[in-house]
């Protein structure tokens, strides 16, 4: 009994390092999402992604994700034997797809099998070329192999992790294909929508759900109070120039420039302040708001804001969350269901990726059961 617990233990262990490797490796992987990049990886590496992902058996690219797994954590096995009956040097496919890979895949919506993967092979297969006789789709299985051999060239955890990054980008974008719906909630309370957008706020989106909730805030502020404000909003990573707009959100009111707001993920330092006033403040706007995060902005860049307003030029940052909340108060229940309405329809556009609906309705749902 003791032997079998402290056998246990280890392995334990080492499913929970592969899931954190898992977990840094698709974060990754979104983030090229998000920014429009492929992560690279050799034409071996993206050629067999092409033929897997190409084929409509799942099971290839599910057993990639632990054989590269298998490679980094335990490099004296041969990630083509994934029985351990077939040897010393082999692994435990199975337990490993079972514990670790599987459940991955599908805690984060990719599309997958929904049980082990070694059940769409024959008892004791190797991944080589004496199996691909026997498999539905040679052609997607040679993909796995390729991966396979170029994760077998090299011991580099650094390299391998690069590979597992590819994979998983390759799963995200499969997932991007598929339709979102996102979730309407007929009530929400004010206490929900603070841990709603707190939480949306604390996720990579590459600046889109920042700039959602601020534009979706202001168009209620517009329809409930009837305020007949025209708001202009930029596409996110368009510049403002070529937007040709002083800034992310511009209020107009009877052709006059009232109030333009840049919300932004980054720190606010001196040097981009004085690139801003220079370009788009000074002799056009009286007042630019930062929504921003607090915590970011310099001291010094304070003291710049104030010399500023000795100009005549108002120049504020104001925290996105508590602004959104408190904006959220002052419109009571019909305005905060504006504000619903209006960020449900920014994130249903279909240039929104897939991962940022998902944070939408994921974020809800952590809300309301809470």
């Amino acid at each position: 009994m003791k032997e079998s617990r402290l056998t246990k233990k280890p392995q334990a262990e080492l499913w929970r390092q592969m899931d954190e490797t898992l977990v840094e490796a698709l974060a990754s992987a979104e983030e090229h999402l998000l920014a429009g990049t492929t992560p690279q990886v050799p034409a071996e590496v993206s050629a067999g992604c092409d033929a897997m992902f190409e084929s409509t058996t799942q099971a290839f690219r599910e057993a990639a994700v632990g054989c590269l797994l298998t490679r980094i954590y335990q490099p004296e096995k041969n990630i083509r034997l994934p029985y351990i009956k077939q040897g010393a040097d082999a692994f435990n496919g199975r337990t490993l797809d079972e514990r670790v890979v599987n459940p991955f895949l599908q805690r984060n919506r990719m599309p997958c099998s929904k049980g082990p993967y070694l059940n769409v092979f024959r008892r004791q297969v190797t991944f080589d070329e004496s199996t691909r006789p026997r498999v539905r789709d040679p052609k997607g299985f040679d993909g796995l192999l390729q991966v396979i051999s170029a994760a077998q060239q090299t011991r580099s955890k650094e390299i391998l992790k690069c590979y597992l990054i590819y994979l998983l980008y390759r799963f995200a974008t499969l997932r991007e294909q598929s339709q979102v719906d996102l979730l309407v909630m007929r009530r929400i309370s004010l206490p929900q929508y603070d841990r709603i957008v707190r939480g949306l706020l604390s996720r990579p989106s590459g600046g889109f759900l920042p700039l959602a909730i601020v534009a979706a805030a202001i168009e209620a502020i517009n329809e409930t109070f009837r305020l007949n404000w025209k708001v202009d909003y930029q596409d996110i990573n368009v510049a403002d120039a070529a937007a040709g707009v002083a800034g992310d959100i511009t209020i107009r009111s009877n052709g006059t420039t009232v109030m333009v707001i840049e919300v932004t993920e980054r720190p606010v330092e001196a040097v981009r302040l004085d690139s801003t006033f220079a370009t788009k403040i000074a002799g056009t706007v009286a007042d630019y708001v930062f929504m921003v995060h607090l915590e970011s902005i310099d001291p010094e860049v304070r003291k710049q804001a104030e010399r500023y307003f000795a100009q005549g030029h108002e120049v504020n940052f104001v925290d996105i969350a508590e602004w959104v909340r408190n904006t959220l108060a002052s419109l009571a229940s019909g305005g905060r269901a504006v504000f619903q309405q209006r960020i449900v329809s920014l994130l249903s556009a279909s240039k929104v990726p897939r991962l940022v609906k998902l944070a939408w309705n994921e974020e809800i749902k952590k809300a309301v059961s809470s």
